[in-house]
């Protein structure tokens, strides 16, 4: 078994103190820790990252992020008639006029609604950002643009969603989604 640094002593100590064993056990005694007499050479707790050269390798997995939806899922066929602007919607979602909350409500219920229908391609229409204006703040327009993955990755309906690309010109361009459903199992 290997040993324990002070370090990791005084930190096991704080999560041992803040638990309460099962019936029946205890917890495990642990070596007292060394005593210091000046608090300048007191142990900082720190959570310092793995060192490069691979001596004492954490064994601390990354924290998981929810699965984004627009995963390249789709094959070749897929893509080239979305670049083409060859395949037409089945259900149109138009979020103009609305604002942040409210495009956020009407996304989920037509969302719901199209995947419900059995619709395969949503073409979502967030509008085109502003040009350079110098009367607005950068940040006035394309708020609900740059929403719109997050929303639908942490939303009801991200496990439905296959893709998402980029809207050919003749379907909004710059100014509209696709949205392309997984096929009901």
């Amino acid at each position: 078994m290997a040993r324990l640094s002070p370090e990791d002593i005084a930190l096991w100590r704080k999560v041992a103190d803040s638990v309460t064993p099962m019936k029946g056990r205890r917890l495990p005694a642990l070596p007292a820790l060394p005593i210091r007499t000046d608090p300048a050479e007191a142990l900082p707790l720190s959570f310092a990252p793995a060192k490069p050269n691979g001596a004492g390798k954490a064994n601390v997995k990354p924290p998981l992020a929810p699965p984004r939806p627009h995963a390249n899922t789709l094959d070749g066929g897929w893509d080239k008639r979305l670049a083409k602007g060859s395949v037409a919607p089945d259900r149109t979602i138009d979020l103009h006029g609305h604002n942040l909350h409210g495009a956020h409500a009407l996304l989920d219920h037509a969302l719901g609604e199209a995947i419900r229908q059995g619709a395969r391609l949503v073409l979502l229409i967030t509008g085109r950002p502003a040009r350079d204006n110098p009367r607005l703040p950068p940040t006035t327009r394309g708020v609900i643009r740059a929403s719109v993955v997050d929303w639908i990755a942490a939303g009801p309906w991200g496990s439905h969603i296959a893709a998402i690309r980029a809207a050919h010109p003749r379907h909004g361009g710059s100014g509209a989604l696709y949205l392309v459903v997984r096929r009901a199992k």
